[in-house]
């Protein structure tokens, strides 16, 4: 917790200091109350006390109870204030935090717990700070204050009030033990059961399809009612301190009255009075010590859950971050659109067993290669560690004749068209989608974008919609079709304008005839481009300058595909799965 607190900026802790300072007036005024009630209730009782002086006194009393309310209302707002910058500043540092994370990192935690973590877990630090700023510096302050005024007041007096404080306090420390460990449990469920409503809502056409509702809603309950019992489990025992403090409360105030009438009975007739407005004015003070405590409870019920958050933030902002960038930001070879793998291995962190092994090829600008294998070959790994989604565990990948780990991720991004295996859309419109992102080279305009979406072969559908290019799309795509999503996809990698174009098995949800025009439409268009592709259709990938065949991570032919045919036996094999003799030899 404490070292999330170093994130407060000096404006913050300047309102801090005056916030101390308002409270530090405001404890006095509550404190100078009693004293004025003590006042009248001495000259009530003594025979000749002027009416004037009795009003005097009250009017002291209502001037402190109203100095108190402003300065609550002030230190309210500042509290709020430094809460609410204090959530920004940390959730846009969470947030920078997680884009900065290579994919290996992320994976360490679960969306819906990084969801969690980014609202909920901050959520409950920004509660503790705007509670607690008030709280933690007026309870001890009153408190100290307090007792010191009544420690001449009477021993028996003092001792009964130590014993009440003692109780409250074994109480609390009770609770705390009880709960604290629950916390962490409370937290984990709230990030299952985002999880299973995340799940249940990006799925929700397989789940009609399959009639899974009923599944969906027994796995949600299952959760949603773990976390329900936990709730009452913690209200319930946080429930225990209320009635236990007014009993506490009640009990000093019926014990302080019982003590006092005893020394008042036994007191000399001059210092029974005085003695009566002690113990009014004891009374009070008593209150006021066990309202400090209260207080401090409060914060107590608060800080477990918001320490568990704050532990859980840590995690990700001290989770390292493997892939750094390097301080290459310009062109600094002869050489342009070139990618060369050097005896390239990679294993997953973790892993024992290598995912690629000893990957060597070189594309030149304008050159087309093609990667092709099995499901689990390692094709899309391979191209992941152009873009840096991964390093290399051994050996070069050189973009342009540099190593990439040299360049700044965002100069090396630029270079770079890069189509996921997964068509990702954006919440935005068709025009948003395409033009998404910088490229380093100013703003895409609008010719670009039409530009783009007529290679994708996405001007046909586009132009149906209601709003032609300025549609909107929903997050996912949901609205628009697969083979669709997949030719925006493409048409914003060509709306950048790269030096090398990476499709991911981008053409797997066209048809023949749509693969085939987009293509030769996009080999005219990149023709100074270098592109590569994975691919699973041999169609697809005939006409590549080159390509390399997978099988198990390592690279078991590279040619043309005449050449390959003839010299790799995998490729021959998925080539004749997938096309006759006649149709491969064109």
């Amino acid at each position: 917790m404490l070292k999330l607190l170093k994130n407060f900026g000096k404006r913050q802790w300047a309102l801090v200091l005056v916030a101390f300072a308002l409270i530090l007036g405001q404890v006095w005024l509550d404190l100078k109350i009693p004293d004025y009630m003590s006042e009248i209730t001495v000259l009530v009782q003594t025979e000749g006390s002027q009416m004037s002086e009795i009003l005097k006194n009250g009017g002291f009393m209502v001037a402190c109870a109203f100095g108190s309310l402003i300065s609550s209302i002030i230190v309210g707002y500042i509290a709020s204030n430094i809460s609410a910058a204090f959530s920004m500043n940390i959730r846009k540092k969470l947030f920078n935090k997680v884009g900065d994370l290579a994919i290996s990192e992320i994976k360490q935690f679960s969306t819906s717990s990084l969801i969690t973590r980014t609202t909920n877990d901050i959520t409950q630090i920004e509660m503790l700070i705007a509670m607690g700023l008030q709280l933690l510096i007026k309870a001890p302050i009153t408190a100290i204050w307090a007792v010191n005024k009544i420690l001449n007041k009477s021993w028996q007096w003092s001792a009964l009030t130590a014993v009440g404080v003692v109780i409250l306090l074994g109480v609390i420390v009770t609770l705390m033990v009880i709960i604290m460990p629950k916390f962490k449990i409370v937290q984990k469920l709230i990030d299952k059961i985002n999880g299973v409503t995340r799940e249940n809502l990006t799925g929700i056409r397989v789940v009609r399809a399959f009639n899974a509702e009923e599944y969906q809603e027994d796995k949600f309950e299952e959760v949603n009612n773990r976390l329900t019992k936990q709730q009452l489990f913690n209200q319930k025992a946080f429930a225990v301190l209320s009635p236990v403090m007014y009993l506490i409360m009640y009990f000093l105030t019926l014990g302080i009255y019982f003590i006092g009438a005893y020394l008042i009975k036994d007191a000399a007739m001059a210092d029974k009075l005085p003695l009566f407005g002690d113990m009014v004015v004891f009374s009070s003070y008593a209150m006021q010590v066990l309202m400090s405590f209260l207080m401090l409870a409060m914060i107590f019920m608060m800080l477990p859950r918001a320490s568990v958050s704050a532990n859980r933030i840590n995690e990700v902002l001290d989770t390292e971050i493997t892939i750094k960038d390097g301080k290459i930001n310009t062109d600094t070879t002869g050489e342009k659109g070139t990618v060369e793998f050097k005896n390239v291995s990679f294993k997953y962190p973790d892993a024992e067993e290598y995912v690629l092994k000893n990957i060597s090829f070189k594309a030149n600008k304008g050159d087309t290669v093609a990667f092709i294998g099995s499901t689990g070959s390692g094709k899309s790994t391979l191209i992941n560690l152009i873009p840096r989604f991964y390093d290399a565990t051994e050996g070069e990948v050189l973009v342009d004749g540099v190593n990439v780990k040299d360049y700044t991720q965002e100069f090396l991004h630029d270079k770079l068209g890069y189509v996921p295996q997964k068509a990702v859309i954006f919440n935005d419109t068709v025009s948003g989608n395409v033009s998404y992102g910088e490229n380093g080279k100013g703003e895409i305009t609008d010719k670009k974008i039409k530009e783009a979406i007529e290679v994708a072969q996405a001007r046909e559908f586009v132009e149906k919609m209601d709003d032609k290019y300025d549609t909107h799309i929903a997050q996912g795509g949901t609205n628009v079709s697969g083979g669709q999503k997949q030719r925006l996809s493409i048409a914003r990698a060509i709306a950048r304008d790269p030096e090398i174009y990476i499709f991911d098995d981008s053409f797997s949800a066209l048809d023949y005839k749509t693969d085939s025009v987009l293509r030769k439409e996009l080999k005219k268009y990149t023709k100074d481009a270098t592109t590569l592709i994975v691919a699973q259709r041999i169609g697809t990938i005939m006409n590549a300058d080159k390509i390399l065949v997978l099988d198990n991570g390592k690279c078991v032919g590279q040619g043309t595909h005449k050449e390959l045919l003839k010299t790799c036996e995998i490729y021959k094999q998925i080539a004749l799965s997938q096309l006759s003799e006649e149709e491969l030899n064109g």
